[in-house]
C-alpha cells in the first residue's frame, strides 16, 4: 500500500533534487563572472537571500525543533554551503563598495542565525512552539528569497532585455515551488507550504518575463555583436606628414 508518508518521502526525495539543481543553476553565470574577472550588473541579493533562508531551514528541521524533518535538512545544509562558494567568488570580483556591503550583510545574518537558534533552544522546550517560531520566521525567510530577483525583473522591465536574469535559476525556481508546496500538503505544514506556494507565482512571474523580452533580448545582443565586429573592422588610417 502506497502510503501518504511514502508518498511524502518520494516527493521529498524529488524536492531534494529539483533544490540541488537550483542550487546549482546559476553556475552559468559564476562561470561568466569568473571567466570576464567582473561581476558587471549581476546582484548578489538573491544569494544574500538564499544563504540566510538556508540556515533558517537547517535550523527548522533539526530534530529538536521541527521532528521528521530530515529532508528538509539536507537539502538545506547543501545550499547553505553552495552560497557561501557563490558569495565568495562575488567578494572576489566586486570593486571595494560592493564588497564591504556584502560582507557586512553575510555577517549580520550570521549573526542573527546564532541568536535565533541560541534562543530557542534554550529558552523554548516543546518542539511545536519551537517549529512555530522557527517556522514563522522561515516563511519571511523563504518569501525573501524567492522575491529577491525582483530588483533583477525591475532590470528586465527597464532594459526590455533579460541577459542579467539567468534563465534556468527562473524555471528551477518555479519547479522547486511547486514541489516542496506538493511536500508540504501530504502532511500538512503550512510552514513549508505558504512561501512554497509564493514561491511558485514569483517563478511563474519571472518565465513570463523570459517569455515576454527574450525576443528582444537577442536582438539587442546582435545588435550589439555586429556594431563591435563593424568596430573592429574599421581601421584608422595611417598617419602621414605628406604635403
Amino acid at each position: 500500500m502506497f502510503s501518504r508518508e511514502v508518498a511524502r518521502t518520494v516527493v521529498g526525495i524529488i524536492g531534494n533534487i529539483i533544490s540541488f539543481v537550483l542550487f546549482l543553476s546559476p553556475l552559468p553565470t559564476f562561470y561568466g563572472i569568473w571567466k570576464k574577472k567582473a561581476v558587471e550588473q549581476y546582484s548578489p541579493v538573491p544569494y544574500l537571500a538564499t544563504f540566510v533562508n538556508c540556515g533558517l531551514w537547517v535550523l527548522y528541521g533539526l530534530p529538536m525543533v521541527h521532528p521528521h524533518s530530515t529532508l528538509v535538512v539536507t537539502i538545506n545544509g547543501t545550499g547553505f554551503v553552495i552560497e557561501i562558494i557563490y558569495l565568495s567568488i562575488f567578494l572576489i570580483f566586486s570593486d571595494y563598495k560592493k564588497r564591504v556591503k556584502i560582507v557586512v550583510v553575510v555577517v549580520a545574518e550570521c549573526i542573527f542565525l546564532a541568536v535565533l537558534a541560541l534562543l530557542v533552544l534554550t529558552l523554548v522546550h516543546d518542539t511545536k512552539i519551537r517549529s512555530t517560531i522557527v517556522g514563522s520566521i522561515c516563511i519571511a525567510g523563504n518569501v525573501i528569497m524567492y522575491a529577491s530577483p525582483l530588483s533583477v525583473m525591475k532590470l528586465v522591465i527597464t532594459t526590455r532585455s533579460v541577459e542579467y536574469m539567468p534563465f534556468y535559476l527562473s524555471v528551477f525556481s518555479f519547479l522547486n515551488g511547486v514541489c516542496w508546496t506538493s511536500y508540504a500538503l501530504i502532511r500538512f505544514d503550512p510552514f513549508v507550504a505558504a512561501p512554497n506556494g509564493i514561491g511558485s507565482l514569483f517563478g511563474l512571474a519571472q518565465l513570463l518575463l523570459y517569455a515576454t523580452f527574450y525576443i528582444s533580448t537577442k536582438k539587442m545582443m546582435a545588435e550589439r555583436k555586429a556594431q563591435g565586429e563593424v568596430g573592429l573592422s574599421v581601421k584608422p588610417a595611417p598617419h602621414t606628414n605628406e604635403v
